[in-house]
């Protein structure tokens, strides 16, 4: 496995087990298979409403806990600081922990200033060890860094070899924030990833499926990557990245295939935004 370091210094394994979509009466076994093929981040959220599979998961597993890296995000119905601490307490309850390694703010709508400093009072207490956003774009992600005290360690966006978000990576580094990238397949539904023909070219060229090459070329970046699939056998193959490296010409030619700097949702639409928050918040 490899690793990046947080502005904070907090160590984060650059492929982890996402868990979105997947069924809370599926959750503790795929957890478990994760486990045991070797993956030690796992990315869950509130709104996954499956929290408590992987807590189940991770606490009859035998791993020490120091050992496993786990990301959990606040919704927009627990946003404020009142209701994001109470939730806090509930993520905590539910996936069987004392700690988070990674706190997020899962959309960037409602009292997100309030979710923050909860957020930045549970980091003090110790209930967090790395506080961060997902789903905020470059505009109000620059407001938002500018107006906390701790600033965001991890931005989670939807990121892959076709939506490879270069719109924001220079205003990620300007605060030392990392991304992770969700969808990094191509989400569900999506197969162009896995037979597009310069992935199955490469690929054979390394042994590699297309979906390995996509997943290396985003970790080559420092770019985390959080694949889910419910298929042990996919766990094994997503995990099995690290035995190869992407050619600098390699990297430049997959980054041509990028087809939109800034993601295909558009999270800064009035819709989309009043949809979410009416439904949610």
């Amino acid at each position: 496995m490899e690793y990046i370091r947080l502005n904070n210094g907090v160590e984060v394994p650059l492929l982890g087990y996402g868990v979105f979509l997947v069924s809370p009466d599926q959750c503790e076994r795929c957890v478990s298979e994760a486990l045991e093929v070797g993956y030690r981040h796992i990315d869950t959220a509130q709104a996954y409403y499956n929290e408590e599979g992987v807590g189940q998961a991770i606490s009859k597993s035998g791993i020490d806990r120091n050992e496993l890296f786990i990301t959990t995000k606040v919704w927009i119905s627990n946003a404020g600081e009142a209701k994001a601490a109470r939730s806090i307490d509930e993520s905590l309850r539910k996936l069987h922990t004392d700690y988070i390694d990674l706190l997020l703010i899962h959309q960037a709508y409602g009292d997100i200033y309030g979710s923050w400093r909860a957020m930045e009072n549970a980091l003090r207490d110790g209930k967090v060890r790395a506080i961060g956003v997902s789903n905020f774009q470059a505009g109000r992600f620059v407001d938002f860094a500018m107006h906390v005290d701790v600033k965001p360690a991890m931005n989670q966006l939807q990121c892959n070899v076709m939506v490879q978000q270069n719109g924001i990576q220079q205003y990620l580094d300007q605060y030392g924030t990392r991304m992770t990238a969700w969808g990094p397949l191509g989400g569900q539904g999506a197969d162009a990833i896995f037979t597009n023909p310069l992935l199955q070219q490469i690929g054979g060229k390394h042994g590699k499926t297309p979906a390995q090459v996509a997943l290396r070329w985003l970790t080559q970046r420092g770019i985390v990557a959080i694949p889910k699939s419910t298929r042990i056998e996919r766990m094994r193959e997503n995990f099995n990245i690290f035995d190869f490296r992407l050619t600098d010409d390699e990297m430049a030619q997959i980054a041509s295939l990028n087809t939109h700097n800034d993601g295909t949702i558009r999270f800064n639409d009035p819709q989309f935004i009043k949809m979410l928050v009416e439904t949610y918040g």
